[in-house]
């Protein structure tokens, strides 16, 4: 996914990804110096420190990163004429932390540990300001990302709920109970759900975490996609137990069972990998839009 950082005038593409390796484009950030890129940044790399320093990383993060290529490199830098291009540096040393691609939408990025070095030799102050937007860009996207999960993880939440009330509605119909009465009844039946699926009811749960409660959120906003997808299961379950006339023990007993066998029956299934995804494709849906 691409996005933008802005720096004064200046636009600096950033391909992020969920495992946090994102690659900021050096092709714009070297435009903060003048426009020929492609020599601004071959002047960098070819810099024993750059050298030393983008060596360090890739025996890091590179099981495949060629050392000895990288020696004949380095002790070819200094050289009069002699210049490491971003091509030539990938393809010689197997490097993955720059990449490099031609086209419209091509140029040379780096990850981001790499690009900050880019960034310290072009100017301290671009730096600085290289760290603040690229901080603002991450906040918005946990933001982002947090809203979007919490919506999956509320609109699971209800996929049953309806079901489950309706059931319980129904055995109310024929007892004089008072509307207190009949949402005890109402709350009973979801703390039952809770202590299978949770250990715990809702009001113990809000005890123990009174920041969240503050912040509108509740135990089921908080869970796991594959709680949530047992928990529907159970409530659909429950809610044909309780018009068969199950009494509470024994309904408890065979939604205990159920749980602990949905819970084996999903485990790395790709369709609960494929809800999982859910928020990043509307996130995707969303920047594209």
């Amino acid at each position: 996914m691409s996005k933008k950082l802005k720096i004064n005038d200046l636009e600096i593409s950033v391909k992020t990804s969920q495992e946090d390796n994102d690659y900021i484009s050096l092709t714009d950030m070297a435009k903060w110096k003048g426009e020929q890129t492609g020599v601004i940044i071959a002047n960098w790399l070819t810099t024993k420190y750059t050298l030393d320093f983008l060596s360090a990383w890739e025996k890091m993060y590179n099981q495949d990163f060629n050392v000895m290529e990288f020696h004949k490199i380095r002790n070819e830098s200094g050289a009069n004429g002699y210049i490491v291009s971003s091509t030539m540096w990938i393809e010689s040393t197997n490097a993955i932390g720059i990449r490099s691609s031609a086209g419209r939408y091509g140029g040379t990025f780096a990850h981001k540990d790499i690009a900050l070095e880019f960034a310290s030799w072009l100017s301290p102050e671009f730096k600085l300001f290289l760290i603040k937007e690229f901080q603002r860009l991450k906040e918005l996207e946990k933001k982002t990302t947090f809203s979007l999960e919490w919506q999956v993880k509320r609109s699971l939440a209800k996929t049953n709920y309806k079901i489950h009330t309706d059931a319980i509605q129904k055995q109310l119909e024929s007892l004089n109970l008072s509307s207190f009465q009949e949402r005890l009844i109402y709350a009973d039946e979801a703390d039952m759900l809770n202590l299978i699926m949770f250990g715990k009811t809702a009001k113990e749960w809000e005890k123990e975490n009174l920041e969240l409660k503050k912040r509108g959120l509740n135990m089921r906003d908080t869970a796991d996609i594959e709680d949530l997808i047992v928990l529907s299961g159970l409530e659909t379950i429950n809610a044909y137990l309780i018009n068969q006339g199950e009494s509470k023990q024994a309904r408890m007993e065979k939604l205990v069972v159920e749980a602990k066998k949905n819970f084996e029956s999903i485990q790395n299934k790709k369709s609960v990998n494929d809800i999982k995804s859910l928020s990043n494709q509307l996130n995707l849906k969303n920047n594209n839009d």
